[in-house]
């Protein structure tokens, strides 16, 4: 994604298909720079599918997205019994 995109960009982006929980672009620490890529976490996962579905490819401030889908670590929950 752009360098200059900004996690209320991504906000802006996304609500377009559905609801936002949260936007992280991931930036270098010693200089605050983005590396170009970002985590956003999407309410449900139809939502983030969806995100996939429609944002994947598409051009966003001058660079085309690559948008993958992750597991929730909200949803993955390991019993030790």
């Amino acid at each position: 994604m752009s360098f200059d995109a900004t996690e209320s960009d991504l906000f802006e982006l996304f609500n377009g298909v559905g609801h936002v929980q949260n936007a992280e672009v991931v930036s270098y620490r010693h200089n605050q720079r983005s590396k170009g890529f970002a985590f956003v976490s999407m309410q449900t996962i139809e939502e983030a599918k969806r995100a996939v579905d429609e944002l994947h490819d598409k051009e966003f401030l001058g660079r085309k997205l690559v948008v993958s889908g992750a597991k929730s670590s909200e949803h993955s929950h390991d019993s030790h019994d």
